[in-house]
């Protein structure tokens, strides 16, 4: 029989690993439970212990793992025990059955295929009354001055190396009034930033029949940049193909908040390897690059490489170290190829040596730091906006904040110190150092 008086609140310990995807389900879930959660330091003094896991490639794997086995061991010392439940990538990979006989300390596995009914399974194993199908709170974890806006879920690719659509399934774009909502109510809550993620955002509406009014990006950017009280809109993890010169102009016509900032994970740069990987422009990835720089030519652009992927030989990492040179992004990640178990990568011949894969990563990354320090030198002695994130957590007085072309946790950072810098504050302050990754600032 269910117990139907709820407490005052919820105390809570959780983590969220992985991508900022996980995030957001990590706070649309705590915050769709029907009460008040509170934030617990220590996991003997929540109620609920949450691990929302990655299950992305096999490193991922390992430290969710970790994470979890940690909690069991901290938990088992506990007088009294807290509900541990495992969520997310991992569970929705490898099966919560599967798990479950591995790791049978857990108390409630959360599939990824089972997302919306999460609230639901959660408030049923706490002993909660149930939340209605569909409730939206979301407790945000970002502080306030930015949030992301998760626009779909899975994806529509089928590139050779990646889990992704296994696990989090076809792409499912969120309906524009839903989304319209949500970013209301985080600007209401004083959020300065809305930072759109999805597996491809240039997908969203994709899925979506052809009677459905506004069903392409645009639509929806155009709507988001309306909002009153958003600063800054940043989208990152574009395909490049969904790069149209149309969605382009329109970043160009908008003008502020939306930025000038773009986020298209390349992967690489020679034909031969991107046509092995399955990425669909493997002729010339340098004309989206092109298309860019003619309609932008001051946009900030990151992307991703991975080296080390089956059958690159040293020619094609020195195209590849070519391209990075004359690129010149401003931010750049680079990943060694792994093997995941069950794609179609993982069985092409010519494997690469794991020494030579880290190697390339290390070279590429090294080329980059120069590119990275050029270009934020530039910025010495410029006035720019600087949005104050959060306190040093060891300088007092000292804040961490972003400039534009800086995206939350993925890129560097900006030291920012002066009157009226507090988190949450946009301010327009003097660049006067920085480093190979981040600047410093005075407000």
């Amino acid at each position: 029989m269910q117990n139907t008086s709820a407490p005052k609140s919820l105390p809570v310990w959780s983590l969220s690993l992985g991508c900022p995807k996980n995030r957001v389900d990590s706070e649309r879930l705590l915050g769709s439970l029907g009460l008040p959660v509170k934030s617990v330091a220590q996991m003997g003094r929540a109620r609920l212990v949450l691990i929302n896991t990655c299950g992305f490639i096999e490193p991922a794997v390992r430290e969710s793992v970790r994470a979890v086995l940690e909690a069991i061991n901290r938990l088992a010392r506990c007088r009294k025990k807290p509900l541990l439940a495992v969520a997310g990538c991992m569970v929705g990979r490898y099966g919560a059955q599967t798990l479950a006989r591995e790791l049978p300390e857990v108390d409630l596995w959360l599939p990824t295929a089972r997302l919306e009914d999460w609230p639901r399974l959660l408030a049923r194993a706490l002993a909660l009354p149930e939340p209605p199908r569909g409730s939206s709170g979301r407790l945000l974890s970002t502080g306030p001055s930015y949030a992301w806006l998760k626009i779909g879920e899975g994806c529509r690719h089928a590139c050779a190396f990646c889990t992704i659509p296994s696990i989090r399934g076809a792409l499912k774009s969120v309906r524009a009034e839903s989304l319209l909502a949500e970013a209301r109510d985080l600007l209401a809550r004083g959020v300065r930033e809305l930072v759109l993620v999805a597996q491809d955002v240039t997908s969203w509406g994709a899925d979506f029949g052809p009677e459905e009014p506004g069903r392409g990006l645009a639509s929806l950017l155009e709507r988001l940049a309306g909002l009153d009280g958003l600063a800054w809109l940043r989208l990152l993890y574009l395909y490049p193909s969904g790069v149209t010169p149309e969605l382009l102009r329109l970043i160009k016509a908008c003008g502020p908040p939306l930025l000038p900032y773009l986020d298209i994970p390349l992967q690489h740069a020679h034909p031969e390897v991107l046509s092995r990987m399955g990425r669909p422009f493997a002729s010339d990835p340098r004309r989206v690059l092109d298309t860019v720089r003619d309609i932008l030519p001051h946009a900030a652009l990151r992307t991703t490489f991975i080296v080390g992927y089956p059958g690159e030989s040293e020619a094609h990492f020195e195209s590849l170290c070519r391209f990075v040179e004359e690129a010149r992004f401003q931010h750049l990640g680079v990943f060694a190829y792994q093997a995941e178990e069950g794609t179609p990568a993982a069985a092409l011949p010519d494997q690469v040596p794991p020494e030579i894969k880290e190697a390339r990563r290390e070279t590429l990354m090294q080329i980059q730091a120069g590119i990275s320090e050029a270009y934020l030198a530039a910025r010495l002695g410029q006035r720019l906006p600087v949005l104050v994130d959060a306190p040093h957590p060891e300088w007092p007085g000292l804040h961490q904040g972003r400039v534009w072309f800086q995206a939350p946790e993925v890129d560097g950072i900006t030291y920012v110190s002066g009157p009226g810098v507090a988190p949450g504050a946009l301010l327009e302050c003097d660049i006067v150092e920085n480093t190979e990754y981040d600047l410093t600032a005075l407000a």
